[in-house]
């Protein structure tokens, strides 16, 4: 059977035996005919509290928070709508975008242009949050399980603030969007290296689709409950990266029903393991490096027999990146268990090390081979990953070494599908 894989903005075809293949992926919703009338709609008809022109003054600034240029969200679409909720209550110059990156790199004038188009950029202020830069950041306290937080100064400073994100299952806050796009998306980097220090990450409740009792989700929900955010906007989206569902109002229910949504969508239960689980990062831009893609390993490890193997393809075609201190992070041991012992060591003063911790813990329970097309073997061999050129090759070669009884589970849209185990069901809260 031909299957093909998000993979990059083109797709990846690969050719599997449908007797021993199980497909997992999300309900198809179609997108909405008209994305901006259901956009106005939850701006207006909130899920709870005022609309967000009421919400507003004359005279007020105004700062808007939305995803960086990993994300798929809709910008150029979601900005827009905000702005004309806006129009005639306050101008332009009282406006700020914050580009809430976390600890990623910032986007270019370029990347800004595509991201929220060209109306947007030439009209509001764009400013890329740096969670390095501690002359843009405000203490502000300790909230939730004792985290120290400093976030960006221009979003305190701000009269009104607006969140607006995208909501998919993540592989070890629970959901996204919402109070995420507060921290660890606007915070300094010793926040975020609190929120996703060693201890709450190895929590076994820190894990796709579990939000109440996640330590990292509890914390980043006390965070933004706590400093205040007047509005928020989030949309769940379909494989097409379409509006499917939009919902606005007051940030924390507004969320609660955005993530009831995309659980519907995105998380589909399974009967076994499975001694091969084939995912990806869900294609471009989230598959644009090999740190993004720990969340398709991820999303495999949830249905991957113990000593099975994940095969990830992810096109990489910005590296592991070369920014930040994951590549560095991954080479520092000479094997995933060593890497593990080394953050539960110092747990808090390595960044990217939440993502190497995902990874490694991954790794030390079963084989992880990649499919990419800008990242070499011997880049691979320092992260302690294999690399394959035929998907097909190697699935049938691992399913004759396991045996007649072994079987396939292809994840083909990755992390925008979370499979579980059916027994598991009632834990997802």
């Amino acid at each position: 059977m031909k299957i093909r894989l998000a993979y990059g903005e083109t797709g990846l075809d690969i050719d599997l035996d449908p007797a021993v293949t199980t497909v997992v992926e999300p309900l198809h919703h179609a997108g909405a005919a008209d994305e901006m009338a259901v956009l106005r709609a939850a701006l207006r008809h909130p899920v709870a509290g005022p609309p967000l022109r009421e919400r507003v003054r004359p005279g007020q600034t105004v700062a808007i928070s939305a995803c960086d240029g990993t994300r798929p969200q809709p910008r150029h679409l979601m900005i827009p709508a905000v702005l004309a909720e806006l129009e005639g209550i306050v101008r332009d110059e009282d406006v700020v975008i914050l580009v809430a990156t976390g600890t990623h790199r910032g986007n270019d004038p370029q990347e800004l242009r595509r991201m929220f188009g060209d109306e947007v950029v030439d009209r509001i202020r764009i400013v890329n949050h740096d969670a390095r830069d501690a002359a843009q950041l405000t203490w502000l306290g300790r909230f939730g399980d004792d985290v120290p937080v400093w976030l960006n100064s221009q979003w305190v400073d701000a009269d009104v603030k607006i969140t607006t994100g995208f909501v998919e299952p993540h592989f070890f806050a629970g959901f996204s969007g919402g109070p995420k796009l507060v921290a660890p998306g606007l915070a300094g980097l010793d926040t975020v290296l609190v929120l996703h220090d060693a201890k709450r990450i190895g929590d076994s409740r820190a894990t796709w689709g579990v939000i109440h009792g996640n330590p990292v989700h509890d914390d980043v929900r006390a965070i933004a409950a706590g400093t205040g955010v007047t509005f928020s906007l989030d949309v769940v989206l379909n494989r097409e990266q379409r509006i499917v569902e939009a919902f606005g109002g007051d940030l924390l229910p507004m969320h609660a029903a955005a993530t009831a949504a995309a659980r519907r969508i995105a998380m589909r239960p399974v009967e076994r393991r499975f001694e091969v689980v084939i995912t990806t990062n869900a294609g471009h831009p989230l598959d644009q490096n090999l740190y993004q893609s720990v969340k398709g390993m991820s999303a495999a490890h949830t249905v991957v027999r113990p000593g099975g193997l994940i095969i990830c393809a992810a096109e990489c075609r910005d590296g592991f990146p070369d920014h930040g201190s994951y590549r560095e992070v991954l080479a520092s041991a000479p094997s995933p268990q060593a890497l593990l012992a080394d953050i539960s060591a110092r747990p808090r003063t390595v960044p990217d090390q939440w993502q190497v911790q995902v990874q490694a813990r991954i790794q030390s329970s079963c084989r992880v081979v990649m499919h990419t097309s800008h990242l070499s073997d011997a880049d691979l061999a320092t992260a302690h990953l294999e690399q394959t050129a035929d998907i097909s090759a190697t699935v049938a070669e691992a399913l004759a070494a396991a045996g007649p009884q072994a079987r396939v589970c292809v994840l083909p849209e990755g992390p925008m599908t979370i499979p579980y185990l059916r027994q598991d069901q009632d834990t997802l809260i």
